[in-house]
């Protein structure tokens, strides 16, 4: 039997197949992409098809040098209910639980080491791995009527892994409040807390985060992959040891093309002209 994709649809000779649809789609425009999860059915669960189409959204359109910034966003009410749980029954076993667990971990990284900001935009609930998420992205930018919670000890599996991220985002205090009682926050403690970077109403979102975003665009890709790569590596560092490689960091970016760009342009009153690469 051969088999073809056509229009994300898959039609074979000789036999009838089902028709194949993406979890995540990804658009760009102006220098910013957006990946849109669209499984409403599943409250936008992480399920590892979900998880693969975010990270081979990420991946595979990271490079492109006309890329400033992915905006990580939800259809529906629901940015991502978490995990899907009926991967994580028992029937599926450990190995398969373990592979569910690997490829989040997986989807994390990728956001870290890109070399761009993916800025989580939220519009309803974030929950467990779907909370996860939001505090795994550089910036969160969400609406007014947004909530964040790990449930996860609800349904008898604690939030071990969205806690990893929740607890590097927040207070231990708030985190553990989160995490023990699985009661929801909304989006005016997530933004206390710092596990949002902007709370606004519904109807500004979007254009709050076209400024942000355009905010990002008039700076150099390059310098800002640079900055986002030893922000991340810092954080790991004994404060002695962050000072004495950031200063190696900064003497490193002066001597970049669009390093000294920065600096002429300063220096003669005018707008750099960026190269965008290193």
């Amino acid at each position: 039997m051969i088999a073809t994709k056509f229009g994300g649809v898959l039609k074979s000779f000789g036999a009838v197949v089902k028709p194949y649809r993406l979890l995540s789609t990804y658009s760009q425009k102006d220098g910013v992409g957006t990946i849109l999860l669209d499984n409403e059915k599943t409250r936008n669960s992480l399920s590892m098809e979900m998880m693969n189409s975010v990270l081979k959204n990420i991946v595979e359109n990271q490079k492109h040098v006309e890329l400033r910034c992915i905006v990580l966003a939800a259809k529906g009410h629901v940015f991502s209910a978490g995990h899907n749980l009926k991967e994580l029954t028992a029937e599926h076993g450990a190995d398969q639980h373990k592979q569910v667990f690997h490829k989040c971990s997986e989807l994390i990284d990728a956001i870290r080491s890109a070399p761009i900001p993916i800025i989580a935009k939220v519009d309803g609930l974030a929950a467990a791995a779907g909370c996860q998420l939001v505090a795994s992205c550089d910036m969160a930018i969400c609406s007014d009527n947004s909530t964040f919670s790990t449930p996860g000890a609800s349904f008898g599996i604690f939030c071990s892994t969205p806690g990893i991220a929740v607890v590097r985002a927040v207070p231990r205090m708030k985190a553990a409040y989160m995490l023990f009682t699985g009661l929801p926050i909304s989006a005016a403690e997530a933004l206390e807390a710092g596990l949002v970077s902007k709370v606004v109403p519904k109807d500004s979102l979007d254009e709050e985060l076209d400024k942000i975003c355009k905010a990002i665009a008039s700076k150099s890709r390059s310098v800002i992959a640079l900055g986002k790569k030893f922000f991340y590596e810092q954080m790991a560092m004994d404060v002695p040891t962050a000072y004495a490689r950031g200063e190696q960091i900064m003497v490193d970016n002066l001597a970049t093309i669009d390093g000294r760009e920065g600096i002429k342009s300063f220096v003669e009153k005018r707008k750099p002209l960026w190269k965008h690469t290193d």
